[in-house]
Order: C-alpha cells, then structure tokens, then sequence
C-alpha cells in the first residue's frame, strides 16, 4: 500500500506530457524573415484565426499541430509586400493593353483589331505603354495610329499617366490643332510646321475627358482582375492613389452623374462595392483621395482612417504639384539637359497648394501631395511646413509622393523635424533609365531617386511603385544596385541595403497607414499576410531578383494564390 502511495506521490511530481496549441496552418522548414525590429531570421509559423500565432524553429511542429502543414522546403516566407502608392489598371469593353505590346506594330496590331470589333466612330482607348520596352525605341505618334485606325478616334496613355498619344481623329475632336497653344499644366509636342505628333503631355484630360464613360459593371471584372494580379506579385496591401469621390450622392461631394470616364477613375463608393462581394480573396487597400475642391470636400462626410482592415480612406493625395518624367515635365531648379529655358510644368499656383493643404488638414485628413522635381519638392515641403508651423499635429504622417529628386538640404532638415515621409519609387531608375539619361545631367543624374540620403536625415522613406513596373522585385533591384534596364548604374551613394529594402516595402510601408500595429511583420499578433518566394532575396545574385517568383501568397492566413499548386 504503502508503495502504491509513493508511486503515486513520484508520478504527480513528474511534469505532464506537453499538449500541442491547436493552429490552422503551420508553415514549416523554411528561412522566415520576420522583418521585425531585429530583422530576425527563423524557420516556422504558426497561424490562427487569420493572425500569427507563433513564430520559431523547428520545435513549432511539436508544440502546434494544425489542420494544414506546409514544407516550405527551404524557401524564403517574409510579409507580404506593402506598395504605398500604385494605379490600378482597368481595361473597359473599349480599351486595349498597350503594356503588352513590345513593338509600335504590335500595338497597332491591337489597336486594328479593336477598332474593326466596335465599328467606326467609336473611341479605342488603352494604358500601359512604354517606348523603352518597344522595339522601335521610340513614342508611337499620330501617324502611326492615323495608318491603322483612321476611322475611329484612339488615344493611348503613356505607362505613368504623365502623357497620352492620340490619332488625328482624336485630337480634332478634342479641338488640338496647330495654332492650339499649349495648355495650362501642359504640353502638346509638335513636328515640323508646328503640326502636334499625337503626343500630349500631362493634359491628357483634354483628350480623356471625351471617351464614352463605361459603367460600374462594365469595369468591375477588370477591377477584380487586377486586384488579385497584385496577390501574384506578393503584394497583400496597397495604397491607391488615384480614388475620386466623385460617385457618391452629390450631397455628399459627389458630382451629377459620377463623373469620370471610366479609365482611371477609380471610386471609393466602387472599390467598396467589390470588396463588399469579394471578402477576403483580394489585398488589403487603402485610398488616396484626388482633392476635389474645398465645397467638394467638406460636404464628404468621412476622412483619413474611415473603412476597415480590408478597404479604408488613406490621404489626400495624388494632387500633381507638378509633372513627372514620364511627360517629361517633372518641376526643376535648372533647365533640362537640351531644352534651355524648361524646367517642367506646375498644375497649381502656391497658393492654391496652400489652400488643398490647409483645407485637407482642418479636416482631418492626412496629406500625400505628388512632387517629383526637385523644386516641386521644395514647395511642396515648404507648404506643409507652413501649415504645419501654424497648426501643429502631432503623429500626422503627411507624406510627399515620389521624391524622384534630391532636394535642398533645408528642405530634408526640414522635413525630418516636421515628421514628413515620402513614398519614394526606386524602381524608376530601372524603367525611366532613358528618360533621366535624356533629360537629366551631372550630379541631379546621379543621384535621381535618392534613399540613402534622405534617410541619413532622418526622413522616413517607404518604397512603392507607381506602376513602373508593380513587381516590387524591380524595387528591391533597383535600390540595391542602382543599375537601369540597359544596366547603367547611378551613384551608388544613394543604394540601400536588401534589408533595408525589404524593411520599406513592408514593415515601414505599413506605418504609413498606422497599421504597423497590425501588419508588415510575422510577428505574433498580427495579420497572418504572408508570402513564399522561390528564392531568398537577400542572398541570390542580385540580377536573380528580376527573376524572383512568389509561390504562395496567404491574406489572412487564407491561401489566394498557389503558383505551384501544391
């Protein structure tokens, strides 16, 4: 008896065998980049209930068990990729997709083709181009969309908005001719006897403003397609920053009818509708809103912050200060390289700057004013300055979009002491290689879409898009080596890190939005926005970036895309 008891007393004494946490998805045997403030490295998450439950080594698979394990195999998992600032592209019943085309006669190949499908008279319209990745090497003109659709009115806008190309029947209908004088904010080129090539930069609304609008169901399967287009290129949030409010009640700052053309309008009462039905298949958003005039504004009854974890309202932004190189008319202290007497073109007086700014913050909202030149950046800085001095807020997050140029050293002093970030788009010196080589020079050359300098001022940067191109593996290219797509390399004085690249695009992107709370880590507690990549992006040689593929993309926690189906 008495040895039953002993036993008894030796075996309550002993520790209970360990009873493993119960997750939905273990993801295992892998090089984790936790993006956390160490940067730390591990090998296993655990999910549950859409969040990171845990993070760790090997001993995850024997303290967690899940409905769902994966083996990672060796391969990288990091956060998704957060772009602060991108386009999305719709294509209507009557547009084409010039970014596909790789020669001026496949995109006239295109062109025809849709023109013969809607008949004459009616307007082809498209996006994407860019004359850098045509075999031609050239901008497509008026002649060569007169020689493939004369019968039907074309305009083609330029990869960055900056600039469109039209037909001769386009531009006649939108009133542009020889004696047009170049419009306010604007630039129409022109060939011998002052007769305008097709190519209209900035205002291309001149032109736009006449395409035939398309309906929200007509648009929405394009809105749908590209957002989970983005879920492919590992990106699980984005901000958008071209959003209207023109389709809400007019009572509420909206305009009669809706306003837009359905080609770059993209509706916040639309994008609510889609992710309404959508749920939890497409990223995260958040949504610059395009000023719409004080009156405008603030009958609009919401402001930065409003929405969810799935849709919100983000800033007032993109509101061009001035152009960008794209057109090329991004704002500059000195003259281009070639053109004596330009600098670029502003799309509004400073004092109207002042007043969007200061009309912006008395009502809340957060500011994300476009400024690429580098005294177009001065302005802008100075502006919210200003506003700032005058009514100070404190955790304001007001932003410039872009930063393409290296400003005065006041204006980064300045910056930094105002807590003022910038949306910055290292990829830009990979695709708009030429166009800096064409139109740029000596040091403002070297040193276009500067990092490390800002940063060493303290400026919080963010790494985004804007289009030129998504994939944020040219981003991490580009701010790494500093080379274009024909391999020349810029001032490596302004490169960063892999690390530090991978930091702006996720963890750094996400307090943008004062979601670094909530995501742009694995790191228990937070959204479980997950990406698995082929390779590892800090070791691979870095012309392997460019190749780099995501194999899994998890918002959530939920798998929404499996390029290798396993």
């Amino acid at each position: 008896m008495k040895t039953a008891r002993l036993l008894a007393l030796v075996l309550a004494a002993l520790p209970l065998p360990a009873i493993a946490e119960q997750a939905d998805l273990l993801l295992v045997n892998g090089k984790v980049l936790a993006v956390d403030k160490d940067f730390a490295v591990r090998s296993a998450v655990a999910v549950k209930d859409g969040k990171v439950a845990a993070v760790g080594g090997p001993e995850l698979a024997k303290t967690w068990t899940a409905a769902r394990t994966i083996d990672l195999k060796g391969r990288t998992l990091m956060p998704g990729f957060i772009d602060a600032h991108l386009h999305l592209i719709s294509v209507s019943p009557r547009s084409v997709e010039p970014a596909k085309a790789r020669s001026i006669a496949e995109l006239g190949q295109m062109v025809a083709a849709k023109a013969k499908a809607l008949g004459p008279g009616e307007w082809v319209v498209g996006s994407g181009w860019d004359e850098a990745l045509l075999a031609e090497k050239r901008n497509p003109t008026r002649a060569d969309l007169d020689a493939i659709a004369p019968d039907n009115p074309v305009v083609l806008v330029r990869a960055g908005a900056h600039s469109a190309v039209a037909n001769t029947m386009a531009l006649k209908l939108a009133g542009i001719d020889k004696d047009t004088p170049d419009p306010e904010g604007g630039l129409i080129e022109r060939g011998p006897g002052g007769v305008p090539n097709g190519i209209v930069r900035e205002r291309t609304d001149l032109i736009l403003k006449l395409v035939p609008p398309s309906t929200p169901a007509q648009m929405r399967p394009s809105y749908v397609k590209s957002l989970k287009d983005l879920l492919t290129l590992g990106i699980t949030s984005f901000m958008e920053a071209w959003t209207t409010i023109d389709d809400e009640p007019v009572e509420q700052g909206g305009v009669p009818g809706g306003g837009g053309n359905g080609v770059r309008a993209h509706t916040f009462k639309q994008l609510r509708a889609i992710y309404d039905d959508e749920g939890e298949n497409l990223p995260r958003a958040t949504l610059y809103i395009m000023y719409p005039g004080a009156e405008r504004l603030k009958k609009f009854p919401y402001h930065t912050g409003f929405g969810d974890d799935r849709l919100k309202l983000g800033p007032i932004g993109e509101s061009a200060y001035d152009g960008g190189f794209t057109g090329p008319t991004a704002r500059t202290s000195k003259d281009y390289k070639g053109q004596p007497g330009f600098r670029g073109t502003t799309f509004m007086s400073e004092a109207a700057l002042h007043e969007m700014v200061e009309t912006s913050a008395s009502l809340g909202w957060q500011l994300g004013i476009h400024a690429i030149g580098d005294e177009a950046i001065d302005t802008v800085a100075a502006a919210y300055h200003d506003v700032l001095t005058a009514h100070p807020r404190k955790d304001h997050r007001w932003f410039l979009s872009h930063f393409t140029m290296l400003p005065t050293e006041q204006t980064m002093k300045a910056m930094a002491a105002d807590g003022v970030w910038t949306t910055a788009q290292p990829n830009f010196t990979y695709n708009l290689e030429g166009r800096y080589l064409q139109v740029l020079d000596g040091e403002r050359l070297d040193r276009i879409n500067p990092m490390a300098t800002p940063i060493a001022h303290g400026v919080n940067v963010v790494m985004s898009s804007d289009n030129l191109p998504i994939g944020p593996m040219v981003g991490l290219y580009a701010a790494a080596t500093r080379k274009g797509m024909t391999g020349h390399q810029f001032a490596m004085q302004e490169a960063i890190t892999r690390e530090e690249a991978i930091r702006l695009y996720t963890a750094k992107a996400a307090a943008l939005a004062w979601d670094e709370g909530k995501k742009g880590s694995i790191e228990p507690g937070k959204f479980a926005d997950l990406i698995v990549l082929d390779r590892d992006p800090l070791t691979v040689p870095a012309e392997e970036l460019l190749a780099t593929k995501v194999d899994m993309t998890f918002v959530g926690g939920k798998l929404v895309w499996n390029r290798t189906g396993e």
